[in-house]
């Protein structure tokens, strides 16, 4: 697959479709998903001219955007997802390179194809914590667009959960394409993750990937019941992969890079197969009133200082 500088290009020039790698489902029952998506190499740190920003493409309506390490050493992954009358950004950003310009192009592009057709760009987040949410200034005065707040009232009215937070989850239709929003706080109060009943994948931001899970010491409950929220959610819902919002892991298993590491040679893949959720749930089960770092090989459970909303 080729991928996209911070400049996007015409739809024509993105990547092809992603070719599928093995993934097991998690429950038999379920209706059996497309395999999880493969991707190209991702900028890493490695290589001095590396773009700010890299685009790979799972279908003409899903984007996975990366940070460069480079910018900032969180190196987030965005998402961006097109329904017929709206689109989805899923975080944006850590700061340190301006994103409009790659979103804005690739908003451009999903115009052209579909004969100009008017849609309006949501800016949500995974969560609160600032690695997420940098770029939003930047769509504050863009036309058309809706910036969702931080906080988890905010987060909940804006997708219809009212007084359902956190037990709920909400359906909110791009035109077309329905998303599951299940609130999972823990690592920070307004923490969600996003199904996508189209592509079977869940955008799981900073609660599951491949690498530190950082709890603070007395959230532990809280995230342990988000845990088994998710893990309910997966028994009636096929799910192809995981995707978070950073890596932090090597291809060892259970090795992570150091913390603020500028480089990330040998990285692990960014999804996670689904059966990671119940080892999670298991995890976060076992962590007891002390918790200790809990080391598994596709992420870690890191106690941790409770970290203020930024």
């Amino acid at each position: 697959m080729q991928t996209l500088p911070r400049a996007a290009g015409p739809l024509a020039l993105l990547a092809r479709l992603l070719l599928p790698a093995g993934a097991a489902l998690l429950v038999a029952a379920s209706p059996v998903p497309p395999e999880a998506p493969r991707f190209e190499h991702w900028i890493d740190g490695t290589t001095e001219s590396e773009p700010e920003m890299q685009v790979q493409q799972i279908d003409a309506d899903t984007f996975v955007i990366r940070q460069s390490v480079k910018t900032n050493f969180e190196a987030p992954f965005l998402y961006l997802l097109f329904g017929n009358e709206r689109a989805i950004l899923i975080d944006s950003g850590a700061g340190g390179l301006k994103i409009r310009p790659t979103i804005d192009g690739l908003v451009s592009d999903w115009h052209a194809a579909h004969d100009d057709h008017p849609i309006r760009l949501i800016v949500a987040h995974s969560h609160g914590h600032g690695d997420h949410h940098a770029g939003d200034e930047e769509f504050r005065d863009r036309p058309n667009t809706d910036v969702v707040g931080l906080e988890p009232e905010q987060v909940a009215a804006f997708f219809g959960m009212g007084e359902g937070w956190p037990t709920e989850t909400a359906r909110f239709d791009l035109g077309g394409r329905v998303l599951d929003i299940i609130p999972t706080p823990g690592h920070q109060p307004a923490h969600i993750m996003v199904y996508d009943e189209r592509t079977k994948l869940l955008f799981s931001g900073d609660m599951l990937y491949p690498g530190r899970l950082y709890v603070p010491h007395g959230e532990f409950d809280t995230f342990h019941a988000s845990a088994d929220r998710l893990a309910a959610f997966a028994k009636s819902h096929p799910i192809r992969a995981l995707l978070g919002a950073h890596i932090e892991m090597t291809t060892t298993p259970g090795e992570d890079y150091a913390m603020q590491a500028p480089e990330h040679p040998s990285e692990h893949v960014l999804p996670l197969s689904p059966t990671v959720i119940s080892e999670l749930q298991q995890a976060a089960a076992n962590a007891g009133p002390e918790p200790k770092i809990d080391r598994h090989a596709d992420f870690i459970v890191y106690p941790l200082a409770p970290r203020p909303t930024e």
